[in-house]
């Protein structure tokens, strides 16, 4: 029998109480995951922000183009005067290899060393010409007087050291842009060179192309950003698949199979549950679905056993009549058979009596099926207990009478009247009387009462005789059930109870049957059916 929640509609999670809790949810899961990968995600670049920021830092040791040619030439001239036979090549990468302002350094000697690589030949060429022409020209300004204007002490003061000065150069008043042109040359902005003086010699300058590209950080710097991001990435995402996802597809799997299984008709497929999120909670429904499914499976077994059993009760139900018609009717037209007509009336009434069985057991069916299956409308009135119980003591009053059996009827106050089809109620309780009729013995007792109980009216049919196995009481009412022969004997159709409880369900009341000192029918009918 299919739960009453799912009838009307609610949802049967929410009717068992498997509510999800929030911190069990699978949705609630998936955002936490996300959370803590971003999380992860912030936390690693933080730490690659704050190393590229080092680096950075370390890559620009000065504030400004300028600076830095004027620290790149101060530490190169300090170093010259250490250590003439340096390798200038070789001191630039070690001390400023991670710079990454591009700067060209030009000895007078012809020596040029280059901090990047992609500083093009042509413009090393042109710095060359231009520093050159500032080479003589800075030497008659070095030594021509003293510091003036634009001009610094550098790192090399000291024992060792001299003065630096800026290469800074005035424009001619003639012609101003031959002047820069000249002194200056067109590829470095004016300002970014400054002169390599060891002692009092000017040996070189040191010439700044300006800010570092973008495209040479990004060249130094992107791989190991790509790294990292690409290594956080895989490490996050790999984390939320084997802990969000991973557990998730293995539930998820499980119901694809039992599934598949359910499908194949293997109605003992089963979901694990467990968890309480939304995964269990569909496997929980999945289980409920295939209970459901099982029993209605069972139902329909039972049903079709019965139906089967229905057909072959109502076969013999309806050959016995038939066969007994037949036998005596084959035995009447024998010609050779010589037959008196006491003898052939008493087998003409058998005949008689036989097709007045089978016209009720038809008769019986019909209604039957009519009451199961809603055919028959009810015509509802009010109906008196007291007159629906007289009457049917007045249609078994003869057989009581001829029996010695003694009828007793009692009828509350408050249990008059009740609701229904007072034909079909009367139809009803005499299939009941005559039940327990056929099961008095002679000089025995039978009760009709009705009685109020709750909202509800009782009626009882009550007898003396020998009562029903517990084994069969839950049979009773079903079609063509024998508790014993002696049913059958009294020409029963089989189906007496078996219309009676259809006639009562109609009415939206209950029928029962149990033992007390005899069998006792009880009928429940609501006080208004309406």
């Amino acid at each position: 029998m299919s739960d009453p929640s799912t009838a009307s509609g609610t949802p049967a999670v929410t009717q068992r109480g498997t509510h999800v809790r929030w911190y069990r949810s699978l949705y609630w899961r998936i955002g936490l995951g996300l959370m803590a990968f971003l999380a992860l995600m912030l936390v690693a670049q933080g730490a690659l922000f704050l190393w590229i920021t080092d680096r950075i830092a370390g890559s620009m040791p000065a504030s400004s183009p300028q600076r830095l040619a004027e620290l790149v030439s101060s530490d190169i001239g300090v170093a010259l005067a250490d250590e003439p036979a340096l390798d200038l090549a070789q001191y630039v990468r070690d001390q400023f290899g991670n710079v990454f302002q591009a700067f060209v350094v030009i000895m007078r000697d012809g020596r040029i060393v280059v901090n990047d690589a992609g500083v093009s030949q042509d413009l090393i060429n042109q710095l060359k010409e231009g520093a050159q022409r500032r080479f003589e020209f800075s030497q008659r300004r070095l030594f021509g007087r003293g510091p003036g204007p634009g001009e610094f002490p550098g790192r090399g003061d000291g024992p060792r050291g001299r003065f630096q000065r800026r290469a800074q150069f005035p424009d001619d008043p003639d012609d101003p842009a031959r002047s820069r042109e000249r002194l200056d040359g067109p590829p470095v902005p004016r300002g970014n060179i400054s002169l390599i003086v060891v002692g009092d010699t000017v040996v070189g300058e040191v010439a700044v192309l300006g800010r570092p590209p973008l495209s040479r950080i990004a060249r130094e710097l992107g791989p190991t950003m790509g790294l990292v991001g690409g290594g956080v990435l895989v490490v996050g995402v790999s984390l939320i698949a084997f802990i969000v996802f991973g557990p998730v597809r293995r539930r998820l799997k499980q119901v694809q199979d039992a599934t598949d299984r359910l499908g194949q008709g293997d109605l003992r497929a089963r979901v694990p549950d467990r968890g309480g999120d939304e995964v269990a909670a569909v496997a929980g429904s999945f289980n409920r679905m295939a209970e459901e499914l099982a029993a209605r499976a069972e139902a329909l077994q039972s049903s079709d056993l019965t139906r089967r059993q229905l057909l072959a009760d109502v076969s013999h139900e309806l050959n016995t009549p038939l066969t007994a018609m037949r036998g005596y009717l084959e035995t009447l037209s024998m010609p050779d058979l010589d037959i008196d007509a006491d003898t052939r009336t008493r087998y003409l009434g058998i005949v008689t009596e036989e097709s007045y069985r089978l016209e009720r057991i038809v008769g019986d069916l019909l209604d039957l099926a009519r009451l199961e299956g809603g055919g028959i409308s009810l015509r509802h009135s009010t109906v008196d207990v007291s007159s629906l119980l007289d009457r049917v003591a007045e249609r078994h009053g003869r057989e009581m009478t001829s029996r010695n059996v003694q009828l007793m009827i009692r009828v509350s106050e408050d249990a008059r009247t009740v609701d229904g089809d007072p034909d079909r109620l009367e139809q009803a309780i005499q299939n009941l009387a005559a039940n327990a009729l056929r099961h008095t013995p002679d000089g025995g007792t039978m009760t009709l009462s009705g009685e109020r109980v709750g909202d509800h009216v009782r009626l009882s049919v009550r007898d003396s005789g020998p009562g029903i196995a517990p084994e069969h009481l839950p049979k009773i009412f079903d079609r063509f059930y024998k508790v014993d022969m002696a049913r059958k004997a009294t020409g029963g159709s089989g189906l007496g109870l078996s219309i009676a409880k259809a006639i009562v369900e109609r009415h939206g009341g209950s029928i029962s049957a149990r033992n007390d000192n005899g069998a006792v029918f009880e009928v429940f009918l609501p006080v208004s059916a309406r």
